[in-house]
C-alpha cells in the first residue's frame, strides 16, 4: 500500500524502500516489546477460556458454545492487538522522531504504514495461537482448505481495517495516553454484536444496533466458513464494511498527518 506524502527534500528514497524500512522498524519494536505481544495473545485466550468453561454452560448446555464463541474471540483478539497501533503512532508524533524522518529524503508518513503492516503481522500470529488453543478446548471446524482461506482472508481484512482506524486515532490524539483511551472504546463493539450471544436474545432496541453494526456480518462470515456453510450476504456486508473503514481511515489519517507534520 502506498503511503501518503508530506513535503520532503528532493531525491527521495523510493516509496517501496522507505516502506520496507519503516515496516522493519515497527516489526523490531514489536519483537522487543514482549510484554505487549504476550498480553495481546494471553487476554483473548483467557476470555475464550472464561466464556467457554464459566459462561458457556449457562448459555449453551449442549457444550457446543466453543464453536459459537471462537469467531468473536478472534475479532476481540484482533481489536485488542491493533489498539496498540494508536499508542505507537501517537508516541512517534509526540517524541520528535517524525521531525527527524522529515529531514531525510524519504516519505515520513511511511512510519504510519510501518505500524499498520507490523500490526497486521503481529495479529495474524496472535490469531493463529488463539485458533490453536480453541482446537485444544473443543473447537471442531469441518471446513476444507478453501473455506479456511476465506475465513483467514476476512480476518486479515478486518485486522487491516481496524488497524488503519487505530492509526488514524493515534494521529488525532493529543498524546499516547489519550490515544489509548480513545482506542479502548472500540473494543466494546464485539460485545454489541452476535459475537457472544445471538442478537435475537437482546432487547428489541439493542437488536437493531447489533444487527446493523460492522462487527456482526464479519462475525457471521467467520462463523460460517470454518463449518463449510455459505455466509451469503454477510460476506458482502463484511467486505463492504471493511473496505469502507480502510478507505475512510486512510483518508482521515493522511489528512491528519499532513496537518500535524506540516506545522511541526
Amino acid at each position: 500500500m502506498t503511503t501518503f506524502g508530506v513535503t520532503a527534500p528532493s531525491r527521495r528514497v523510493s516509496g517501496t524502500a522507505a516502506a520496507a524500512v519503516f515496516i522493519g522498524r515497527s516489526v523490531r519494536h514489536s519483537l522487543r516489546n514482549v510484554e505487549a505481544l504476550t498480553m495481546a495473545i494471553a487476554l483473548p485466550v483467557m476470555l475464550m477460556l472464561l466464556f467457554t468453561f464459566v459462561f458457556g454452560g449457562a448459555i449453551d448446555s449442549g457444550g457446543d458454545y466453543v464453536d459459537y464463541v471462537v469467531p468473536g474471540i478472534i475479532l476481540l483478539c484482533a481489536g485488542f492487538g491493533a489498539s496498540s497501533t494508536a499508542v505507537d503512532v501517537a508516541e512517534d508524533l509526540s517524541n520528535g522522531i517524525v521531525d527527524r524522518f522529515r529531514t531525510m529524503p524519504l516519505r515520513a508518513a511511511g512510519v504510519v504504514t510501518g505500524h499498520v503492516v507490523a500490526s497486521l503481522l503481529r495479529n495474524l500470529l496472535a490469531t493463529g495461537v488463539v485458533i490453536g488453543v480453541a482446537l485444544a478446548v473443543g473447537f471442531r471446524p469441518s471446513a476444507k482448505v478453501l473455506e479456511w482461506s476465506g475465513a483467514l482472508a476476512v480476518v486479515a481484512l478486518f485486522i487491516l481495517a481496524i488497524t488503519w482506524l487505530y492509526a488514524a486515532i493515534g494521529i488525532a490524539a493529543a498524546n499516547p495516553t489519550a490515544a489509548s483511551g480513545y482506542g479502548f472504546a472500540l473494543l466494546f463493539l464485539p460485545y454489541l454484536s452476535s459475537a457472544f450471544v445471538p442478537t435475537d436474545t437482546m432487547p428489541t432496541w439493542l437488536q437493531w444496533i447489533a444487527e446493523n453494526q460492522p462487527i456482526t456480518p464479519i462475525i457471521e462470515t467467520i462463523r460460517a466458513f470454518p463449518f463449510g456453510r455459505d455466509p451469503g450476504t454477510d460476506l458482502w456486508w463484511a467486505s463492504g464494511w471493511c473496505a469502507l473503514i480502510i478507505v475512510g481511515a486512510y483518508i482521515w489519517a493522511a489528512w491528519l498527518f499532513r496537518r500535524k507534520a506540516g506545522r511541526r
